[in-house]
């Protein structure tokens, strides 16, 4: 039987009426302040069906530049160029990657919404307690769920990751300095590449999947019984994958040529997992890519590095630790995000109000940390002492 939605069951005029009520919502996409943010929100193509729908865009002019989307294609697609960054943030709804900086969130006002990351283990105390003066509602990629409870931009991004992170490791492994000058893979008559990666996530299922297509001999570490089995399964039994072990895992990490750490922890604090001593152990012209390194890493001599100098040298052990690997392929993980948010925006079109969309999408309100002022977060609420309220019974006041 086909179950119309809520808003399919509405009469013409009252959908007519809330399209109409869209002219006057405005999305704003601002110029990333962050050197190492080279992603944008919504490709000129997202825009042009937003505007069709009867929203206003107010792209910052050059935003997606590192991402090689022109202001042309954006002004084509409809998109006002706005000059200044103060102009974008008049608008209701700000769309952005990285989290908001103190200077942008002194320029909100009132009843704005923000779509962004917000990296909540750097987040501060006194961040929190500014955002919430502004009496807006935001919300975090991160935390944003679907309708199978998973978190669906985290998903690709990690999909992304998990594939940027062995073309890194085919870059510097051949590197006549940073590396040993050997090809990822191999070739007949030579023995093929160790890879040793520790976490069988997203992240770690997608790095095996490419070194497993290039001929690597792939190790895989973690902890989960059922994403072992899981990946034994898919490749077909010709993999080796383990428990994580110290003693397997200090024998394994010696022998490898690339290590892709891409354990991530429940914990709010930092989980070592391969230790200095491993490290030491480990080849010269090796390679380590601490994917984690967002959570502090798991790999006792990582430290957070910037896509302008990504990688040092530890016991001549090369180390790349940039948090923020999607940015190294911008356009693609610009279109994966827009991919993402755009139906969202769609279904806004229909509704009328952000409150509505939150209303009728439940994974949305799972990424909301901040509702109207009130933090909607009990994780922040607990580590910073700052009050809770339940986001569903605050809504029913405004809905």
């Amino acid at each position: 039987m086909n179950i119309c939605t809520k808003t399919e069951m509405q009469t013409q005029e009252k959908r007519k009426e809330m399209r109409h009520k869209n002219r006057s919502i405005v999305i704003g996409i601002p110029k990333e302040l962050s050197k190492d943010e080279s992603r944008i929100t919504l490709t000129p193509d997202a825009v042009k069906l937003l505007i069709d729908r009867g929203f206003r865009v107010i792209f910052e002019s050059e935003a997606g530049a590192e991402a090689h989307f022109d202001d042309r294609e954006f002004a084509e697609s409809g998109a006002e160029i706005a000059l200044t960054h103060e102009e974008v943030f008049t608008a209701d709804i700000i769309l952005k990657m990285a989290p908001l900086t103190p200077s942008e969130i002194e320029l909100l006002d009132k009843g704005k919404t923000i779509f962004s990351s917000w990296q909540q283990s750097q987040c501060s105390r006194e961040y929190i307690v500014n955002l919430l003066s502004k009496k807006v509602t935001a919300i975090a990629f991160e935390l944003i769920q679907d309708r199978t409870l998973t978190l669906p931009l985290v998903r690709s991004m990690s999909e992304i990751s998990g594939n940027v992170a062995m073309m890194i490791a085919s870059e510097y492994l051949s590197n006549v300095t940073l590396g040993n000058g050997t090809m990822l893979g191999g070739v007949p008559g030579v023995a093929p590449t160790e890879i040793v990666i520790i976490g069988a996530g997203t992240v770690g299922f997608n790095a095996c999947r490419v070194a497993h297509g290039m001929g690597c001999s792939v190790k895989v570490f973690d902890d989960s019984l059922y994403k072992l089995r899981s990946l034994q399964h898919h490749f077909n039994n010709t993999i080796y994958t383990s428990t994580i072990q110290p003693k397997l895992l200090k024998e394994a990490i010696k022998q490898a040529d690339v290590l892709i750490s891409a354990k991530y922890s429940t914990e709010p604090y930092r989980s070592c997992i391969v230790t200095e001593d491993m490290v030491m152990s480990m080849k010269k012209g090796s390679v380590i890519i601490d994917v984690s390194i967002d959570q502090g890493g798991c790999v006792e001599t990582s430290r957070p590095t910037t896509h302008s100098e990504p990688v040092y040298q530890i016991y001549d052990v090369t180390h790349y630790c940039v948090p923020n690997i999607p940015s190294r392929v911008p356009r693609t993980a610009s279109m994966s995000v827009s991919n993402h948010l755009l139906p969202m925006l769609l279904t806004l079109a229909d509704l009328g109000s952000i409150d509505a969309l939150l209303h009728a999408e439940l994974g949305l309100i799972k990424g909301t940390y901040t509702f109207k002022g009130a933090l909607t977060n009990r994780v922040v609420s607990e580590k910073y002492g700052i009050p809770f309220q339940n986001i569903e019974l605050l809504m029913s006041a405004f809905y």
